[in-house]
């Protein structure tokens, strides 16, 4: 019995108050959606672009209310997988809703490595137009953090306070400047009721379509259930600390949209990878440009890591379960870093920055997602019946149903979703369960033993 106790696995410490978690949760929904594709939104909707910022907004407060029931109920560092284990029981959907999250994050890497690309053109004044040259900065960009990520990192929460300050100054700066301009009477608040839906659409499926990919810049608060373990009295404190960081940056979204349609005209905001630099340069003539590029790349950096992180520790843990083949869970002898799920990883965002463009890549991060919330939305409705010994957050039925419905609807091609995005995400999707289906085979016939897949062994 001793044994058992000395052998026994320590828990994890608790450190996080409502200040920390607050502050990670702001910083994990803040990155690369809002500086990259502010101005895709807007060749969708025209100068209404706050209005696709502000739908995401209120599908993702519907979601988070799942979340959040679940959370309290599980207070385990697993998240999506984990609820869908638990209410489906179906070792194929936990193991597709797991690779899905994966691939979110290599298709969100991929996006802010062509978006640091864009912003490092400007940021050195360099007179590089599209093309080839942008794909060679954004493919030796996704390199490096494959370099980072091989000599492995270390995160910690102090790090995150960090870089969420850095990444909210930058939004800070575009609605001050917008602020500053409007009230010297420069800029045009008439933009802002100028809807003009992309040619060929209706008005209420640009709006869909635009937020099928503004949505892309609410994701994130998800990742926030991977430090219930890690919360003081998570129960107590997650609830309101999550739907405040949902709050702030779902304002901070809006200021932002509001200003850069005010200062520069949808059409020409519509151009190019860096929309804010040309907002901050609209509105503030003598501003520096080059500081505000080098905090989108660093904002953008971050993300990228962040992501390429998750996938290729997920891939690791899938590998380890088994339900994809052992050999990407090989672990370096040195560093002591999944070497070969890191090379898998960079691979597939090296395909798809060279043949995804920022639209298709932010577009297919937002799908993936929204299925995986979809399946987590009614998650939560199933495991109503599974009842536990302590109190817990519980969101009013009608949030969820609505949820999954909102969800569903943006994920489906009712949306006005781009064609593109299934494209990418049916590819990524086929490569896992092709990994899978082999793997599976071989447990089978080969080693004699039946596939499982235990989602509190992952992390997200």
């Amino acid at each position: 019995m001793a044994d058992a106790v000395t052998t026994e696995q320590p828990s994890l410490k608790r450190v996080m108050g409502p200040g920390l978690l607050l502050l990670f949760v702001v910083g994990d929904i803040l990155g690369t959606g809002v500086y990259a594709l502010t101005g895709r939104v807007a060749a969708e909707v025209g100068g209404a672009v706050w209005l696709p910022f502000l739908v995401a907004f209120l599908v993702a407060l519907l979601t988070a209310f799942s979340y959040l029931e679940l959370v309290t109920k599980y207070p385990r560092a697993a998240g999506a997988a984990l609820y869908t284990h638990k209410a489906f029981g179906i070792h194929f959907l936990t193991f597709i809703v797991t690779f899905a999250v994966m691939c979110s994050g290599l298709t969100s890497a991929s996006s802010a490595s062509k978006a640091f690309a864009s912003n490092f053109v400007e940021a050195f004044d360099l007179s590089w137009e599209e093309g080839a040259a942008l794909t060679a900065i954004a493919l030796g960009f996704i390199v490096l953090v494959g370099l980072i990520n091989f000599r492995g990192v270390g995160e910690s929460v102090k790090l995150n306070v960090l870089l969420t300050c850095v990444e909210l100054s930058g939004l800070l700066i575009v609605i001050g400047i917008g602020a500053w301009a409007l009230g010297g009477g420069n800029g045009d608040l008439s933009r802002l009721t100028d809807f003009t839906p992309a040619e060929g659409e209706s008005a209420f499926f640009s709006v869909t379509a635009a937020t099928a990919l503004a949505f892309f810049a609410m994701v994130g608060f998800e990742d926030s259930v991977n430090m219930a373990e890690e919360t003081k009295d998570p129960v107590r404190i997650f609830p309101k600390v999550m739907l405040t960081g949902l709050c702030i940056t779902g304002a901070i979204y809006i200021l932002v949209s509001i200003s850069s349609v005010a200062l520069v005209a949808p059409e020409a905001l519509g151009e190019g990878d860096a929309p804010l630099l040309k907002v901050v340069e609209a509105g503030a003539a003598g501003f520096p440009l080059w500081i505000f590029a080098f905090i989108t790349m660093f904002a953008v950096a971050n993300s990228a890591l962040i992501n390429m992180l998750m996938a290729s520790r997920l891939l690791y843990g899938m590998a380890n379960e088994r339900v994809l083949p052992r050999v990407l869970g090989r672990v370096h002898r040195t560093r002591r870093t999944p070497w070969v799920g890191i090379l898998f990883t960079t691979a597939i965002a090296f395909g798809l920055i060279w043949f995804a463009d920022l639209a298709a890549l932010g577009g297919t991060t937002s799908l993936l997602l929204l299925c995986v919330f979809t399946v987590v939305n009614i998650a939560v409705l199933v495991l109503r019946r599974d009842r536990v010994d302590h109190e817990h957050f519980k969101a009013p039925t009608v949030i969820p149903v609505i949820g999954a419905i909102a969800c569903a609807y943006l994920a489906s091609p009712l949306s006005g979703r781009a064609g593109a995005d299934y494209r990418v995400a049916g590819i990524l999707l086929v490569i896992g369960i092709v990994l899978w289906l082999i793997t599976y085979l071989y447990n089978r016939y080969v080693r004699h033993e039946e596939t499982t897949l235990d989602p509190t062994n992952l992390r997200e």
